[in-house]
């Protein structure tokens, strides 16, 4: 299983096929990823641990467990963890490409934009 260590958390990608891509996402407390978009894919995140402060485009509210997020492709877009609590959530990935070449990055708090 593919896993990796980024500066605001980490992920495991459960499942890799031509159609999609799904991964388990832990982002630590006080951590954001960077504020993205994509050419080639969506994403559908949905929340099973914590509370995830979520941005697409212009619109910014808190996901708690059970609470899924449509990304639509060429969406921008960010999860922010402002707990105590690491936050998890599974993201499926669908379109025509899945890799990691594909994150373009508008703002970063660890200077990868």
């Amino acid at each position: 299983m593919e896993h990796d260590i980024r500066p605001w958390g980490e992920y495991w990608v459960l499942e890799d096929a031509e159609t999609h891509k799904v991964k388990r996402i832990e982002v630590n407390p006080g951590g954001r990823l960077s504020l993205q978009y994509h050419f080639k894919r969506g994403e559908v995140w949905t929340i099973v641990s914590g509370v995830g402060t979520i941005t697409i485009n212009d619109d910014i509210k808190d996901y708690k467990v059970g609470e899924v997020a449509l990304i639509p492709q060429g969406a921008h877009h960010r999860i922010e963890n402002k707990t105590n609590e690491p936050v998890v959530f599974v993201e499926v990935q669908y379109g025509t490409y899945f890799g990691e070449d594909d994150i373009v990055r508008i703002e970063d708090d660890y200077n990868r934009a």
